[in-house]
């Protein structure tokens, strides 16, 4: 049975919220505080529905004292205990932290690893993968910034993935992709190794992720990419060093006022996600860093061109459609993860 205590803090914080919201916030406080309203009134449903089921429960025992009750009450409890359990067991579920970015869109960094040529054009890859799942989402996927090489691959890719609940679902793509093939660069036809990283982070807005002026050292440039007069004779891309950590971010569209606040959103993405993962060190278990936190140091995914098959090593996952994965089918993959993450967060002892 879930504690009567914990159920009592979810309805005083709904109240708490609903009482805040009439009073009247700040338009920052407000959508906060609206975003997590919205949330807790589908769980304070379910709570509700709940104790009235367990209420209709302790009647029907109640009842089970009264003779000619009594057949009455057992056919009422063989009903109810089955409901309840059920409720419970979506209670429970609906309980657990929820990562309180999921619904926001994505920054997606991918950057070329060991391999050389091959590992970049390995990164060319992951990138359009990454696009086409986003179109069958009905997402956009934007380019921030790229350093390409002569041969189509990328030495490093900046994206903002945009959509609702881009986060939630692209967060364990972080980590160490592995691809087995045959280089076009390798006259023997030997199947080399090659990695790439992915990180993704969560896009934050300017009220969300405070950065002193006085922290910023900007930088403008002239834009790299595939020519044209524009990127020669105009200084556009603009990069931003935030001076206490040392995170550069660059922007290399054609407006240098986009340019500016395209990449202090991406600086605001990797600082949250500086605070994120000290927050996730102090508090999380040692299978939630290894399966939840997404670390991009771990190896979690191999492509294996010869066989056709992904292996996603995190959940011990092989998928023998290699092609269609490669073209943006890693929804099962994703919702496996996903999955597997929340049984994972269920089998936790509440802090």
């Amino acid at each position: 049975m879930i504690p009567v205590e914990k159920l009592d803090r979810i309805k005083d914080r709904f109240a708490f919220l609903e009482a805040r919201l009439v009073s009247g916030l700040p338009s920052g406080e407000y959508a906060a505080c609206s975003r997590e309203y919205a949330e807790l009134r589908e769980v304070v449903g379910k709570i509700d529905g709940y104790r009235a089921t367990l209420r209709e429960i302790a009647d029907a025992e109640d009842m089970l004292g009264i003779p000619e009750m009594k057949p009455l009450a057992q056919e009422e409890l063989s009903r109810l205990k089955p409901v309840l359990q059920g409720m419970e067991s979506d209670l429970e579920f609906s309980l657990q932290e929820k990562d309180e970015d999921g619904d926001r869109s994505a920054v997606l960094e991918i950057r070329a690893g060991t391999g050389g040529e091959e590992a970049a054009l390995f990164a060319s890859d992951l990138l359009r993968m990454y696009r086409r799942f986003a179109e069958r989402q009905d997402w956009h996927l934007d380019i921030v910034s790229e350093a390409a090489t002569e041969l189509g691959g990328f030495r490093e890719v900046t994206a903002i993935m945009r959509g609702k609940g881009a986060f939630a679902r692209m967060k364990f793509e972080s980590g160490v992709h592995r691809v087995q093939r045959v280089p076009v660069t390798e006259s023997n036809q030997r199947i080399h190794t090659s990695a790439a990283t992915v990180a993704v982070l969560p896009v934050m807005d300017d009220v969300e992720v405070k950065i002193a002026p006085g922290d910023i050292r900007t930088d403008t440039m002239r834009a790299s990419g595939a020519g044209g007069q524009h990127v020669n004779k105009t200084e556009s891309a603009v990069r931003l060093t935030h001076v206490p950590t040392g995170i550069t971010v660059t922007s290399s569209e054609k407006s240098q006022h986009q340019n500016r606040a395209t990449a202090m959103r991406v600086l605001r993405s990797r600082l949250h996600d500086l605070e994120r993962k000290r927050q996730a060190d102090e508090r999380a278990s040692e299978r939630r860093e290894q399966v939840g936190s997404g670390d991009r140091s771990e190896r979690v995914r191999t492509y294996n061109f010869p066989q056709g098959r992904m292996t996603d090593h995190r959940i011990n996952l092989t998928l023998y459609k290699l092609d269609q994965i490669l073209d943006g089918d890693i929804g099962d993959v994703i919702t496996a993860l996903v999955a597997d993450d929340r049984a994972a967060r269920l089998s936790e002892p509440d802090p």
